[in-house]
């Protein structure tokens, strides 16, 4: 075998990978429409998207799905809450404190959070986060947005800290070196010269990690309470619209009302994701882009 056809073999492989993905992706679109615009046929958009009711089996069915987007996005909010500073701050330390030994240790640990199947941490928070919650804020039920918030902003963490610590570690020496030169102490510099420099860095973590957390399904299943309404508060329990899904689904008639509108929380919830991670793309492009000019 010559090396001209080696190379069209390995080249023809790795279109075929690229081009599978594309694939999978359509088929994923295609899916999701098909199966979700038909609710429409049932219900206005509007009265889908900002009803307040949500009764499938009802013999006078509602489907309201505005609970399940608060409560998605109020676990979220609540997350990033728990999940910005803290990854922030540990990714700071990671990049411009720890020394290389210690760097090389937490680097992987924080990391390996990354790798915990949410299950366990659904467990983790039903078995120990909740019942704090409860006794700390005297609650009836400690399954609430804010239980689920702290779980979720631990799930995120890794997420914001590793994209973090590159977006820092990628800041020109000349940058630090030059303030540390005028007389500027290491946190002046961190705070005043690094930070501000990884600016789109950060932005493009934070935001992945929304894209994240909104698409997480079982931890916030087992601990944010299911409750399908708007409480305007994190100690009350919502249900995301990713729970509504994992559990519901599997009660449905295929080719229902029910069924396709299940759906149509898919296609709204795969809009919000595309939105994110479009934004932290051109975010990260744009940071890419900034630098690859200094350099």
């Amino acid at each position: 075998m010559n090396r001209k056809l080696r190379e069209l073999i390995v080249k023809s492989i790795l279109l075929f990978c690229a081009l599978s993905s594309l694939v999978f992706l359509a088929g994923i679109v295609i899916v999701l429409f098909t199966q979700g615009l038909p609710i429409l046929k049932y219900v206005g958009i509007g009265e889908f998207l900002f009803g307040t009711h949500w009764y499938p089996t009802h013999e006078y069915a509602e489907f309201g799905i505005l609970p399940m987007i608060y409560g998605s996005l109020i676990i979220t909010l609540g997350a990033l809450i728990f999940a910005a500073p803290l990854g922030i701050l540990s990714a700071l330390y990671i990049a411009e404190v720890a020394p290389f030994w210690l760097k090389e240790i937490m680097k992987p640990i924080v990391e390996l959070l990354a790798c915990i199947p949410s299950v366990v941490y659904g467990l983790f928070g039903v078995l120990l986060i909740a019942p704090i919650v409860q006794k700390l804020f005297n609650l009836p039920i400690g399954l609430t947005a804010f239980s689920a918030a702290i779980i979720l902003g631990i799930m995120v963490l890794p997420t914001v800290t590793s994209i973090v610590e590159d977006a820092l570690s990628s800041i020109p020496k000349e940058y630090k070196e030059a303030a540390l030169a005028v007389g500027a102490t290491k946190w002046e510099t961190m705070t005043k010269i690094t930070l501000p420099a990884a600016a789109s860095g950060i932005s493009t973590a934070l935001i992945l990690g929304i894209g994240r957390a909104i698409g997480e399904t079982m931890a916030i299943l087992m601990i944010a309470g299911g409750a399908t309404r708007i409480a305007f508060s994190f100690l009350k329990p919502v249900r995301a619209m990713t729970s509504t899904i994992a559990s519901e689904m599997a009660e449905t008639v295929m080719g229902s009302e029910h069924y396709y509108a299940l759906f149509g929380i898919a296609i709204v919830l795969f809009i919000m994701t595309l939105c994110f991670n479009f934004i932290a793309d051109r975010i990260s492009y744009q940071f890419h882009k900034k630098f690859a000019a200094i350099k």
